[in-house]
């Protein structure tokens, strides 16, 4: 799902700027182009965010934590999980009525009722939110030690 919502965020931005781009070389540029390139912006913050997480690509600075002895890096790690998975939990409210506050506005060059657009917030908090649980159920049973999947962040 993660990878799924980054992808088509990604490519509603591709699309929107590509149509911004032609526009300008040969006529005139669509006025809604600039306004979807950000919406789709802050879809892709919040898919790539938690997907980032969830994969262990999320920028870390384990320079410490890693060169403890012992069980305290995992500890560390755990304990970084659960204090995202809090912090959401925390604004998820917050962010829902500002979900809310966007449904009696709407955007200026794509009419798109705004709860759409503020919806990012609150998908981005839910999402990394459910990145950090499933993490710290991986880490509490066993499955994962918490570590990225990929040591070299998707550097081949």
């Amino acid at each position: 799902m993660l990878r799924l919502g980054t992808g088509l965020a990604f490519l509603v931005l591709i699309a929107a700027v590509t149509i911004q781009v032609v526009g300008r070389t040969f006529a005139g540029s669509p006025v809604w182009t600039e306004e979807l390139t950000r919406f789709a912006l802050l879809y892709l913050a919040g898919f790539g965010t938690a997907l980032a997480l969830f994969s262990g690509d999320l920028v870390n600075v384990d320079l410490l934590s890693e060169n403890l002895p012992g069980r305290y890096p995992w500890l560390m790690r755990l304990l970084s999980a659960a204090l995202v998975l809090a912090f959401c939990a925390l604004l998820i409210g917050p962010a829902w009525r500002f979900t809310r506050i966007g449904a009696m506005q709407t955007s200026p060059a794509l009419a798109l009722p705004m709860n759409y657009v503020h919806g990012s917030v609150l998908v981005l908090l839910a999402m990394l939110g459910l990145a950090a649980l499933l993490r710290l159920v991986g880490m509490v049973t066993g499955a994962s030690d918490g570590r990225p999947e990929n040591p070299l962040g998707g550097i081949e």
